[in-house]
Order: C-alpha cells, then structure tokens, then sequence
C-alpha cells in the first residue's frame, strides 16, 4: 500500500507517517524541505497514485494585525493552505481511481480564530472544499480532520504556548491527531469533517442544517447538481 504526505516534515506529519508506516503503508514525504513546493501545479504533475493521500501542509501567517499583515504573507498563507489542497485533489482525482483523500483543516475551518483570521479563513476554505467535492470525486473518498491546539513548532509562531501553559490549557498530542487522520481515512463516510480535542473521541462534525427555500408555502429540498 502506498501514502503520501504534503507537510511531512512537520510535527503532524512527522506522526502521520509513523502511524501509516505501522499500518504496513509506504508513505512518501512531500514537503518544501525535500524540494515539494503544494503551491506549484507542475509540482503535483508528478504525483502518481496511491492509496491514501494526506494533504497536511500549513502555515500561519506572520502578522496577527491585520493592519499590518503584508500582501506578501497573506498569499503566502492561502497558496499553502488552500491552493496546495486544491491543486493536490485535483490531481489526484486525475490519477486515483479509489482510496481516500484527507485533508488537515483545524477548529479554526469550524470557528472564528480571531487570533490568525487569515489562517481561520483558509481553513474556512478546505472544510467548505471538502464537502462540497466528496460527492463528485466518489468512489474516491475525501474527508477532513479538525484538529484544536496541538502542541508543535507552530504553536510558538505567535508566541502561544506560554499563554496555554500558564492558563492549563491541554494541547493535543500530533499521535492524537495522527490517529484521527486514520479514522478519517477509514471511516464509511465521505465529505466528513472529524473535529479532534483533547480528551475526546475524534468524529465527524455535525453540521446545522440551514432553511431551505420555500415554494407555495412548501420547503423544497435540495438543490439539483451536476456530477
């Protein structure tokens, strides 16, 4: 069985790959440190096949101020965190004739992060993404996890973990987020959004139904779509 990883270097990553290698898969690492830049297209065109595909890479950006958040950094963070998962499924919708596609999206795609709102907007963007082409890619599946604070090297980008050290604030460990990447990848379900806390069993997010129109004082159902 074969795996990639984008963002295999980092600390999800890093745990993804050894919970996947002891699974008997043959993961390879995709990340800017090995020369795999998710921004870049023809980068993906050498992608092949495979069984599983975890599109993990993320960053923050490096103002909190929007004010002062450069045009620079804010493109920066949404070729990452949006354009490396669309150009990764993308591909591999092109290449994959089954298996599953997992997508690392965070708390912040499910709520508010006022501390990064671009960082919440792009995961915004992958949960959105996610539900809306899980239906048109089957049989490949395609989910999401969610994971909250988890305690690795982005965690002192805005300087944060002294913050959640002195409030007792519990992290998640990247095993635990590992593990729920797992889940994701072996659950029945597609277009699922698993949220991952502390202390908590990891599952699919259940998301509010919003009113649907009206006709002749009737709710009518969803609307049709083209596949």
């Amino acid at each position: 069985m074969k795996a990639v990883i984008t963002g295999g270097e980092g600390g999800l990553g890093r745990a993804m790959r050894v919970r996947l290698e002891r699974e008997g898969y043959e993961v390879e690492s995709l990340d800017l440190v090995n020369g795999f830049d998710v921004t870049d297209p023809t980068a993906w065109e050498r992608v092949e096949a495979v069984d599983l595909a975890v599109l993990n890479a993320g960053i923050l950006t490096a103002e909190v101020d929007l004010t002062k958040l450069s045009t620079e950094d804010y493109r920066r963070a949404v070729a990452v965190n949006v354009d490396g998962v669309v150009f990764g499924v993308r591909r591999l919708a092109q290449v994959m004739e089954g298996g599953a596609i997992i997508a690392t999206a965070s708390l912040a795609g499910l709520v508010g992060m006022p501390l990064d709102s671009i960082y919440s907007l792009t995961k915004h963007a992958v949960v959105g993404f996610v539900r809306s082409i899980a239906p048109v890619l089957a049989p490949i599946k395609v989910n999401a996890i969610c994971p909250g604070i988890a305690d690795t090297a982005m965690l002192d980008q805005h300087g944060q973990r002294e913050l959640f050290a002195d409030a007792g604030f519990p992290l998640l460990q990247p095993k635990d987020v590992a593990e729920a990447m797992w889940l994701a990848a072996n659950s029945e379900g597609t277009g699922e959004c698993w949220f991952v806390q502390p202390g908590r069993e990891p599952a699919p997010f259940r998301f509010a139904n919003v009113p649907g129109p009206r006709h002749a004082g009737e709710t009518v159902g969803l609307p049709p779509i083209a596949t």
